[in-house]
């Protein structure tokens, strides 16, 4: 950055010109994690279909297993937004958020286009989800973004220690969530505590007006590799 003459007022902060050859590298490889990211939904999602017609015992037709939606979050992409007046081409990274475009904007997809954008808020493993849509504010304050899920409370060191003594997995089951776990502190990592209530986290971002609620999600299994 110092070559480029940028300065950015925090040091885990990096970018360069999108012309440079950093930033050319950079979006290939971005570009190639979110390819992955993509077929490795695929495959999940074929997983998932085959475990549920061997346990109902019915054919793909009897199931209507289809895609209802799929996105990628912490990833860049080119947009246009109105900046001081003046609509520009810009490349918006997202990360630890993801897009929340308004109805009728021309980038969404047929289906979803009269309602907004579907923006997916996972939270805990014991609690609930969100599904949210997006809002012409968030155009406006947060070049059509918001909030992708709860966020920690605890790293994974800490929750792991605030686990001991504890049976994760009871308590899960005891909350009528089914969990499997092949990491030695899986469970403990990613336990309940360890992140924030995703309904106050929602509430955040309804209220500011970035994004309206749909629907609050319940788990009912997890599985952690």
């Amino acid at each position: 950055m110092r070559r480029f003459g940028i300065s950015l007022p925090d040091r885990q902060l990096a970018c360069a010109p999108l012309e440079s050859p950093e930033a050319g590298e950079y979006l290939a490889a971005m570009r190639a994690a979110a390819n992955f990211a993509f077929a490795n939904r695929q495959v999940l999602a074929e997983a998932a279909e085959e475990a549920f017609l061997r346990a109902l015992g019915v054919g793909p037709s009897e199931l209507g297993w289809s895609l209802v939606y799929d996105v990628a979050h912490n990833i860049a992409k080119e947009e246009t937004h109105v900046v001081d007046g003046v609509r520009r081409r810009l490349l918006v990274h997202r990360k630890g958020a993801t897009r929340a475009f308004p109805p009728n904007h021309p980038e969404l997809p047929p289906d979803y286009r009269a309602l907004g954008q579907p923006v997916l808020i996972p939270g805990d493993m014991g609690r609930y989800s969100f599904v949210l849509l997006g809002t012409e504010a968030a155009m406006r304050e947060t070049f059509g973004s918001t909030c992708h899920g709860a966020g920690r409370l605890m790293s994974r060191t800490a929750a792991v220690k605030a686990a001991r003594g504890r049976r994760i997995r009871d308590e899960l089951s005891a909350a009528g969530v089914s969990s499997r776990a092949t990491g030695r502190h899986a469970l403990e990592e990613e336990m309940p505590e360890a992140y924030k209530d995703v309904q106050d986290v929602v509430n955040v971002v309804v209220g500011a007006g970035i994004s309206r609620k749909v629907a609050r999600l319940r788990p009912i299994g997890v599985v952690k590799g």
